[in-house]
């Protein structure tokens, strides 16, 4: 979306009072009709088998008393079912520049399918719940900011201690010292606000989402194309060499499932190109251990039968 848009809720044939209404919209924000929209193409796309690349840059839900009676909390929950229920992979891609922040970080979460979605960024994007400007507002108020002023500036420090020796009785010394105090404190404010938003900054960059592991990699926009090529091509084999698994055990679940072709992949894992040439040249190699595998299966079913009997 731009970064203004509008709405154009039609005139209500059955009302001759009604007349065509003109609705701001903010870019970058996810509003009753978008994120229907959303909801639906998703669906869409699950029921043609289709895999999804999502470039996400949203700075959150839309909140205003119109959109709750809009019903965005019911629209916004559409998108978290129809990604629950996806059965094909999904690529969430911050872009150079873009932010994913607030409610719209909780629909498009891995967390809500983590066997088909996978989270990238731009080196250059930024994700996080809270802007820095929030964080700071909230970790880091007004009076940490002058405890740590006084914790480490030179001049404070010293008209601290002047503070300190000054008679109880001298008023006027202290209040000179006090306001000396104060206009010191008021000059570093602005600086010390910007060294806190910078360094809550630091905690939305590429490299700090991928050491918590919210993302699963740093991908730097010229080579995104290569990169989720091969990625799309690896997925769609491997996750049909994980339901002929499943298929034919079914005690395996997924992540045993893609434990087996690891066992059997002689390459680097991370590697999606290596990979993906494995499985091309290995097929018949590995279409031979889901065979082995299903006969396992069904020698432990009938060993247990016969303990069955036996019993």
């Amino acid at each position: 979306k731009p970064l203004l848009g509008e709405g154009f809720p039609p005139a209500d044939p059955a009302d001759p009072n009604s007349r065509e209404a003109i609705q701001p919209q903010a870019g970058q924000v996810l509003f009753p009709d978008s994120s229907y929209k959303t909801a639906q193409a998703l669906r869409d796309f699950n029921n043609e088998g289709l895999p999804v690349m999502i470039f996400a840059n949203w700075r959150g839900f839309s909140g205003g008393s119109r959109d709750m009676s809009g019903e965005i909390l019911k629209f916004g929950s559409m998108i978290v079912d129809a990604l629950r229920e996806y059965n094909h992979p999904i690529y969430i891609y911050f872009p150079p520049f873009g932010e994913l922040r607030g409610g719209s970080w909780v629909v498009v979460d891995p967390t809500i399918n983590e066997e088909k979605m996978t989270m990238f960024s731009d080196p250059d994007a930024r994700g996080g719940i809270l802007e820095p400007a929030g964080i700071v507002e909230i970790k880091f108020r007004l009076a940490d900011q002058l405890k740590a002023m006084h914790r480490i500036d030179p001049q404070l420090q010293m008209l601290d201690a002047e503070l300190e020796a000054t008679d109880d009785t001298d008023q006027d010394a202290q209040e000179a010292i006090k306001e000396q105090i104060a206009a010191r404190e008021d000059l570093l404010k602005p600086v010390y606000l910007q060294a806190a938003t910078e360094f809550a900054d630091l905690h939305d960059k590429t490299g700090r989402m991928k050491a918590k592991g919210v993302i699963k990699d740093s991908v730097p926009w010229a080579r995104s194309r290569e990169y989720f090529f091969y990625l799309a091509k690896r997925r769609i084999a491997q996750d049909n060499y994980i339901s002929q698994l499943k298929a034919a055990d079914s005690s395996l679940d997924y992540n045993r499932a893609l434990n087996v072709l690891k066992s059997l992949c002689t390459v680097d894992w991370e590697d999606n190109h290596a990979v993906l040439d494995f499985y091309s040249a290995n097929h018949a190699a590995i279409i031979s251990k889901i065979n082995e595998v299903k006969v396992a299966a069904i020698k432990a079913q009938i060993d247990a039968l016969q303990k069955q009997l036996g019993e």
